[in-house]
């Protein structure tokens, strides 16, 4: 088969890297990919919401597959323009996925399908949100209805935060056009979870559950990134809780987008928080998540192209999903500065790499012939092992081999079973 990956982050990376090792694949395209991607796959100039140069270039090399990583695309529907150009395509369409580019929608879509989640209310007026901020108890969490790179969700403590977080969003546009309209839930208690789903519209299949680490510094202090790093399995999300989530949350929305004439083909992503009155949604996300796919695909052993295939053709619950029993972990090596301001350009040295460990590059570009930084988030380090512990003494280890000017990272993952 001949695929083409749209995107060029780490995400991407271990898609391609996925990809790469199947049998069925004969040519693997990303578009525009990154200097890691480079190693697996024909890297082209082409910006992933530049859908016309994109069916041009499917069609020119007669693709058998387009793969549609990125939220953006999604949401504005590349898939949608693809299928309509006769074009196999994997993602779910823009109705479908408007779960991740609408929170004012998903939150309205739990309320209308009983799918447990925080209590909310939706603004679109700044004055009316300042009100409400007046009568609610702390703390709170406010977060632009739109795409925000990861970023828009805002914890406040107390009301002055909760006004200055509604300031930042709809006054001073710090989302852009994310920040039309705010949602303003309770804040909820208890671990952070992250569940994906394969999913054919009807059907579904559970990956193993992985936690991501938001927060930029040690301990979760700090600002809200992209994700800094992510492990799999979780150890806090047992079978009981599981099947909680399967009956009350995954079921219900594969189903309510589907009544709704949103079928949704693709990875759905359910945000998960544990609380003490059970599992709640948090998000959802249209798509893989970024860093959680460098922690799970590691772990896939059933070819991805014929995931893919049973996904679009409907047909998911004819294969069989399977996993490693292995525990994997990816910690993100970050520009200094990251996630506010930070330079580019930075030359990258990586010493020898052990077999076992993966490196997925997220920012990376090549100049004058020399591996440099190019992003925010700019080297996911991942091993797998037969627990947490030993999957994460192997990748600090070989983190120490790795050095770039300003370079941080967390060096708490996988520490918060």
């Amino acid at each position: 088969m001949r695929i083409a990956v749209i995107g060029s982050g780490g995400r991407e990376h271990a898609i391609c890297h996925t990809l790469s090792i199947s049998p069925r694949v004969e040519q693997l395209y990303a578009l525009p990919g990154n200097a890691g991607i480079a190693q697996v796959a024909e890297c082209v100039n082409i910006g992933v919401m530049d859908f016309d140069s994109i069916i041009s270039f499917a069609k020119e090399k007669r693709l058998d597959l387009v793969f549609v990583a990125p939220d953006d695309p999604l949401a504005a529907g590349l898939v949608d323009r693809l299928t309509a150009e006769g074009i196999k395509s994997f993602g779910p369409c823009a109705a479908a996925a408007i779960v991740e580019g609408s929170k004012a929608f998903s939150k309205d879509f739990m309320k209308r399908h009983h799918i447990p989640t925080a209590n909310y209310q939706i603004f679109e007026d700044c004055v009316l949100a300042k009100e409400y901020l007046a009568r609610i108890e702390y703390p709170a969490v406010v977060k632009a209805s739109g795409l925000a790179l990861g970023k828009g969700v805002i914890i406040c403590q107390n009301r002055k935060e909760a006004e200055k977080a509604v300031d930042d969003i709809m006054m001073v546009g710090k989302f852009g056009d994310a920040g039309n309209s705010v949602v303003i839930e309770e804040f909820m208690t208890g671990m952070e979870v992250s569940l994906l789903v394969f999913t054919d519209g009807t059907h579904f299949s559970c990956m193993p559950a992985a936690q991501d680490h938001k927060k930029v510094f040690d301990g979760d202090k700090g600002l809200n990134t992209g994700g800094m790093g992510a492990f799999c399995r979780s150890r806090a999300f047992t079978a009981e809780m599981l099947k909680e989530t399967i009956e009350n949350i995954i079921k219900p929305t594969i189903n309510g987008l589907r009544e709704e004439n949103r079928i949704f083909k693709g990875v759905l992503y359910f945000g998960l928080m544990l609380t003490s009155d059970g599992v709640k949604v948090v998000e959802y996300n249209a798509r893989f998540g970024d860093p959680e796919t460098q922690a799970l695909l590691p772990l896939l052993k059933t070819d991805l192209v014929d995931i893919i295939e049973a996904v679009i053709d409907e047909k998911l619950d004819k294969i069989e999903v399977k996993w490693s029993a292995d525990d994997c972990v990816c910690v993100i090596l970050a520009s200094g500065g990251y996630p506010e301001s930070y330079k580019k350009g930075h030359v990258i040295e990586i010493g020898d790499l052990d077999d076992n460990v993966i490196l997925y590059h997220a920012g990376t570009a090549i100049r004058d012939g020399k591996l440099v930084t190019n992003g925010g988030r700019v080297l996911g380090v991942t091993a797998c092992g037969n627990s947490i512990d030993e999957a994460r003494a192997l990748v600090y280890k070989i983190i120490e081999r790795i050095k770039f000017e300003g370079m941080h990272f967390r060096k708490d993952i996988g520490v918060k079973l």
